[in-house]
């Protein structure tokens, strides 16, 4: 842990915080979250996805809210794509500075949440990488279901190293390993992206957890104690999967931020501003965020 003082984070809430919500947020306050982000010192912000708005109508207004966005270019806007013609509609906005793809790691999930097996949710993500490339953009890869499946439970380790291996063929800009449903431990994490990152070095890994069982905030410390570079987060703790039963909020960002700054480790991000931003999301979504440093009194004071 003393070797890695700096960690970046990547802002999720946007996407992954807002998608699972049944009240449709005002495109405007979507896109003042960004800017809010911005201004904590958010340099990656996953700010909507590219998918079939049926399925996910929270984020139907995606070529809208890119509309919105500061023009930045010390900012990285990313777009969630499951497929070709995500990855499409997301290049032609001329917006989106990196693709993200995902792959699954069983045929189960897959099926449900993009209509893929395994490995061709894996080849799609391959194929997303190469054409974010092919359009000058960045492309990342996430392994979801990486610790555990909703509907096969545990996942082969192996499994999940080979997955990244060939993932890292198409040279990405990172390779993440995430806890969809929120059913990893920290042991289980260390040795995991250990492995991982021993298998697609000098490639980084990213982790992506969700604190359903209370266990995120322990799971990013094992992570980072194990060499990963970056860190998924989202403001006030907000966040779940449609299609992954009992998926609970992502590790917020202000709890990671906090720990880890106290800890020794920079972020980039600065505390006081995103907990005055988490309190404002607290107002647009009318009821107390799963967060605990913003609802907890300021320390130092």
């Amino acid at each position: 842990m003393a070797e890695n003082r700096a960690v970046e984070m990547v802002e999720v809430g946007p996407r992954d915080g807002l998608q699972n919500e049944s009240a449709i947020v005002a495109t405007r306050d979507k896109a003042a979250l960004v800017r809010r982000a911005i201004d904590y010192g958010a340099r990656r912000i996953e700010v909507t996805s590219f998918v079939n708005p049926k399925k996910v109508p929270q984020l139907a207004d995606a070529d809208e809210l890119v509309t919105l966005l500061p023009d930045r270019g010390d900012v990285t806007y990313i777009g969630l794509v499951l497929n070709r013609r995500g990855a499409e509609r997301a290049i032609a906005t001329g917006r989106i500075d990196e693709l993200g793809a995902v792959c699954v790691t069983s045929d189960s999930f897959g099926i449900r949440n993009q209509g893929q097996t395994s490995d061709e949710s894996l080849a799609a993500a391959i194929e997303i990488v190469s054409l974010a490339k092919e359009a000058g953009r960045s492309g990342q890869i996430t392994i979801a279901t990486a610790f555990g499946c909703p509907f096969e439970g545990e996942i082969d380790a192996a499994h999940v190293v080979e997955m990244a291996k060939r993932a890292a063929d198409a040279e990405p800009r990172e390779v993440a390993l995430a806890d969809t449903i929120g059913v990893a431990v920290p042991a289980q994490v260390a040795e995991m992206v250990g492995r991982v990152a021993e298998a697609i070095a000098p490639l980084p890994v990213r982790v992506h957890f969700h604190n359903t069982r209370g266990t995120g905030l322990a799971n990013v410390w094992a992570a980072v104690g194990e060499g990963a570079a970056t860190v998924d987060a989202a403001l006030g703790g907000l966040g779940g999967c449609p299609f992954a039963p009992g998926a609970a909020g992502n590790v917020a960002t202000e709890d990671v931020a906090y720990m880890l700054e106290r800890s020794g480790i920079a972020t980039g991000l600065a505390l006081p501003a995103a907990v005055d931003a988490a309190h404002w999301l607290t107002g647009v979504m009318d009821r107390p965020l799963p967060a605990m440093v913003s609802r907890a009194p300021r320390f130092p004071a």
